[in-house]
């Protein structure tokens, strides 16, 4: 087998003739050769002024590739005697359930949403009527917060684990093989939810179980001796699931899982997170801007980009880049204005947008008033209701601005069309922000039109508040045994308990932690 580097034009990348071509020449093979090529590494170089795909190729001679063993092959059936409680049905409970399957180990997973098809429903009420359903929206239900959010699958989380494992995976559920060549994958919302079913499907085939419109309310926790041990857990109808251990992993929004923690003495700190708007440019602004060329070459991908700049001390940064996507409404309660991004499989929206969030640490949001456990949680919160209070008919419409005129202190007179269906209002954003992040915003804004030329432009416009960056509470764990230090047994996991940013390094997390339950089994 060799290993081939080549420069090719986004042509010849599109044409598996020419890639073949290509990788026969660097290998110094004639064309009818009796050779294979497959492609396991796929970039878009955009440094100069003409686009180039790097494609990393390996050529076997005389010989097929060899068959990629399927991980799905390594679940065992769940023995009933062997039994965790997972909270949500996200990235990191899903992945935590198929690992305990490899330990042959029952996964009971409870969501407090509805399942990953019937969830739409309500991502149509809250876009086309402005209705918020607490327990099934954007952020809760079946796949999680990643599953209407474009599904993008790039990750620098490389020591927690095997990435390549997580998309192998996704894979084996119906993923296109391309995520796993593409530097920066991603599946997309109207496929997804598709794989996040067959993984259900898969885990309720080996025995495990999951349970929709199972909202967790109380912790069952007993003192056994000088230790505190969870049991299981009571969901809103009165149901109780006792198990051997539960894995918390509710997400980044489940403001009600913190206070019931908290009712429950179970130890959280709060955490730095992230806070600011959503950028939205024309697509082929930003084309022109990366690309240096317009129309895009029709086989390159709709362009993104990746900023981040220091303001004062504190980090300004693009969040959760949406090329050639929308703007949706992320609200998980009545009273507050959400925005998150998302994009199809296709990424073939005229618009292009992006959170351009600024770092939030504690002496903000003690400056503002806030403190304790839930002071980062109250301070994220304020400015959701504060974006709400800007619309003056209670609905989702959300509070928006020109960005040259936010930048002048000029509420926008009129506002360009946009991807974000509920609507919009005029509004001044300082008015909105907290001062801190408001002062860094306009400070990382202006650099950010220094290094992109084209960026800053009244044809853009902010949409607010992006404010679920990440959670704003930890729910603390031991490094080695990844269960809570005073309640034993019980496994903060993924995103809401502070230990993950994504689809994948949540994922990653939830593998962990099985890992670790499935040690205590292996000991008992």
């Amino acid at each position: 087998m060799q290993r081939i580097d080549m420069v090719l034009t986004p042509t010849q990348a599109a044409d598996p003739a020419a890639v073949r071509h290509a990788a026969m020449m660097h290998a110094a093979l004639p064309e009818g050769a009796d050779a294979a090529v497959r492609v396991i590494r796929r970039s878009i170089d955009a440094r100069s002024r003409s686009p180039l795909v790097r494609i990393v190729a390996e050529v076997f001679v005389g010989q097929e590739p060899p068959a990629e063993r399927r991980i799905s092959d390594r679940l065992l059936e769940a023995d009933p005697g062997k039994r965790v409680i997972i909270i949500g049905a996200g990235p990191a409970g899903y992945f935590a359930a198929l690992e305990l399957l490899m330990h042959g180990i029952t996964p009971v997973v409870l969501d407090r949403g509805k399942d990953v098809r019937a969830r739409r429903r309500d991502l149509r009420a809250i876009q086309q009527d402005g209705v918020v359903n607490p327990h099934s929206n954007y952020c809760f239900g079946e796949g999680g917060a990643g599953t209407y959010s474009d599904g993008k699958l790039y990750t620098r989380s490389h020591k927690r684990g095997s990435i390549e494992t997580v998309l192998q995976l996704l894979v084996e559920h119906g993923a296109t093989r391309e995520i796993l060549v593409d530097a920066h994958p991603h599946i997309g919302s109207n496929k997804l939810w598709q794989v996040v079913q067959n993984i259900r499907m898969t885990i309720e085939q080996h025995g495990g179980q999951v349970h929709f419109g199972a909202h967790v309310t109380d912790l069952m926790i007993s003192d056994v001796g000088p230790d505190r041990v969870i049991r299981g857990v009571v969901t809103s109808d009165g149901a109780q699931y006792m198990g051997d251990a539960v894995v918390l992993a509710t997400g980044h929004s489940a403001r009600d899982v913190f206070a019931m923690c908290a009712r429950r003495s179970v130890h959280m700190e709060a955490k730095p997170f992230a806070l600011g708007v959503r950028i939205e440019h024309p697509q082929a602004l930003i084309d022109e801007i990366r690309y240096h060329q317009t129309p895009r070459d029709p086989y390159l991908p709709a362009s993104s980009y990746s900023v981040v700049c220091q303001a004062d001390g504190r980090g300004v940064f693009s969040f959760c880049m949406c090329p050639g996507g929308l703007i949706v409404p992320a609200a998980t309660s009545p009273g507050e204005i959400v925005v998150n991004g998302m994009s199809m499989s296709r990424r073939d929206s005229p618009f292009a947008n992006s959170g351009t969030v600024v770092a939030v640490e504690p002496e903000d949001w003690k400056r503002g008033g806030y403190d304790g456990v839930f002071g980062a949680l109250e301070f994220q919160a304020h400015a959701e209701r504060a974006a709400f209070a800007a619309n003056d008919d209670a609905s989702q419409r959300a509070p928006a601005q020109r960005l040259v005129d936010y930048l002048e202190h000029r509420v926008s007179s009129t506002l360009p069309r946009t991807s974000y269906i509920p609507g919009h209002v005029s509004a001044d954003m300082a008015s909105i922000l907290p001062p801190s992040v408001d002062q860094r915003l306009r400070t990382g804004i202006m650099e950010f039109a220094r290094t992109m030329k084209g960026y800053l432009t009244n044809e853009a416009v902010m949409v607010g508040v992006e404010s679920r960056t990440s959670s704003p509470v930890r729910i603390p764990r031991d490094r080695s045994t990844y269960q809570h230090p005073t309640v034993q047994r019980l496994y903060p996991c993924g995103e809401g308990a502070g230990y993950a940013g994504g689809i994948v390094s949540a994922a990653l997390d939830g593998q962990n932690v099985a890992r670790a339950i499935a040690v205590i089994y292996a000991g008992s």
